[in-house]
C-alpha cells in the first residue's frame, strides 16, 4: 500500500515544477528540495503515520503551486 502510494506520489509531484508560477521563490525552493527526495521504493521504511503525514503535505504544497 505505502509504495503504491510513494509510486503514485512520485508520478504526480513531478509536475509541481512545471506548473509553478514564475518568480514564487516558495514554489521553486520546494521543486527544487523534491529533486532530493529518496526514492520511492525507500517509503517502506517509513512509519505509516508519517507516510500519510508526508503525502498530505505534498499534496498541499503541489496544490498550492499550481
Amino acid at each position: 500500500m505505502r509504495f503504491a502510494m510513494a509510486a503514485a506520489l512520485a508520478i504526480l509531484l513531478t509536475g509541481c515544477a512545471a506548473t509553478m508560477g514564475a518568480g514564487d521563490a516558495g514554489c521553486a525552493s520546494y521543486a527544487e528540495a523534491r529533486l532530493a527526495r529518496p526514492p520511492a521504493g525507500t517509503v517502506a521504511a517509513v512509519p505509516p503515520a508519517w507516510a500519510d503525514w508526508i503525502a498530505d503535505l505534498d499534496d498541499r504544497m503541489t496544490g498550492t503551486c499550481r
